[in-house]
C-alpha cells in the first residue's frame, strides 16, 4: 500500500471515476471528469481500467507528501506545472513517487483541469454505484481536503513507463465549439441566433463543475420563462430571464425550466472546459447530422491516439 498525505488542496479538487451511469432519470447527475479525454488518457497510460478513480485537480492546485510506499502516477490534462521533489516538469507526464517525496501540481500557462492517476487502486467512497463526486453535495468519492490521507492499494512501480506523454492538439483549450441549435431555439429571435453564431462570448468567474456563465450579447428569450421543466444535458446552453447564457457541465442539474438555445457537441466540451475565465469562445452552429459525423471522427482520433501513445 502507498500512503499519501494531502498537504494542500484547492477548491474543486475531487475524486472522480468515469461517471455515474443510469441515474439521471432519478434526478442524480452523472458527474465524472470535466475533461473526459484527459481522464481516459491518464488511466490508459498506466494500464488502469477506464472507470478507475483519479484525482481531478482544479486551478486551485494540489500538494501531496508520500508517507509510505512508492507508486507510478500520471498527470494528464491542461498545461499545469508538476514538481516531484526537486524536479520541475509539466503535466502530460508519467513519473514515480517514492516515500519522502513531495508532489506539487499547480496552474501553468494554460488549462483549467488536470488528472492525477495512480498505477494502483485509489481508495474512494462509493455512492449509488460510483466513486464520482457530485461537487455541490460532496457525495461520491468526495472533495480532497488538506490534512486527509489518500491510500493506493496494490501500487505498481513502472520504471519503463516513465516519460513525457505527447499532448495532442485537440486536447488544448477550444476557442471555437460546435453546437446544434435547440431544443428551444424557437423562443429566440433571429437576431439572437445570429449573435450566438457570430459574436464572441467570454467565460466569467461564475465557473464551477455545474456550469459556466458567459459574458456577451443578451440572448433574451421571448415568452419562454414559463415552459415546463424538462431534462438537461451536459453542454446545454441555457438562457435565464436576464438574457445571459450558461453552459451546463459535469454536475449540472438533471431538469430545468429555462430555455436552451443550443447544445454544445459533447466532444467539444473537453476542450471548452480547459478555457479559463475571461477567455473568449465562439459558437459554430451545425446540424445534428454533422454533429454525429464530427463525433465519430473525433472518437476515431482518440482511439488512434490511445493505440499509438500509451
Amino acid at each position: 500500500m502507498t500512503r499519501l498525505r494531502v498537504v494542500f488542496a484547492g477548491p474543486h479538487v475531487t475524486l472522480q471515476d468515469a461517471g455515474r451511469k443510469g441515474m439521471m432519470r432519478f434526478g442524480v447527475p452523472a458527474s465524472g471528469p470535466m475533461d473526459r479525454k484527459a481522464f481516459a488518457i491518464a488511466h490508459a497510460t498506466l494500464g488502469n481500467p477506464p472507470d478507475a478513480v483519479a484525482v481531478e485537480v482544479s486551478l486551485g492546485g494540489l500538494t501531496l507528501d508520500c508517507v509510505e510506499g512508492a507508486v507510478t502516477f500520471a498527470v494528464v490534462g491542461g498545461g499545469f506545472i508538476v514538481q516531484k521533489g526537486a524536479e520541475r516538469l509539466g503535466s502530460w507526464q508519467v513519473q514515480t513517487l517514492h516515500a519522502g517525496e513531495r508532489l506539487v501540481i499547480r496552474p501553468g500557462p494554460w488549462g483549467s483541469w488536470t488528472y492525477l492517476a495512480f498505477a494502483g487502486v485509489l481508495q474512494a467512497p462509493l455512492w449509488l454505484g460510483s466513486h464520482a463526486t457530485h461537487g455541490p453535495s460532496g457525495l461520491g468519492g468526495g472533495s480532497i481536503k488538506s490534512g486527509q490521507e489518500l491510500l493506493v492499494h496494490d501500487p505498481r512501480v513502472l520504471p519503463a513507463a516513465e516519460r513525457a506523454i505527447p499532448c495532442p492538439v485537440w486536447a488544448r483549450p477550444r476557442p471555437v465549439v460546435h453546437a446544434v441549435p435547440g431544443p428551444q431555439d424557437r423562443f429566440f429571435s433571429a437576431e439572437s441566433l445570429q449573435d450566438l453564431a457570430s459574436v464572441p462570448f467570454h467565460l466569467t468567474n461564475a465557473y464551477d463543475r455545474m456550469g459556466v456563465r458567459l459574458r456577451g450579447p443578451s440572448l433574451m428569450p421571448q415568452g419562454a420563462l414559463s415552459i415546463p421543466s424538462e431534462p438537461i444535458l451536459r453542454g446545454s446552453v441555457q438562457v435565464a430571464g436576464d438574457g445571459l447564457a450558461t453552459v451546463m457541465l459535469a454536475d449540472h442539474g438533471t431538469t430545468g425550466g429555462y430555455p436552451k438555445i443550443a447544445t454544445v457537441v459533447s466532444d467539444d466540451l473537453d476542450g471548452f472546459v480547459q478555457l479559463r475565465p475571461n477567455d473568449a469562445v465562439r459558437f459554430k452552429l451545425i446540424s445534428a447530422a454533422d454533429a454525429v459525423a464530427l463525433a465519430r471522427r473525433r472518437a476515431k482520433a482518440l482511439r488512434d491516439y490511445l493505440t499509438r501513445s500509451p
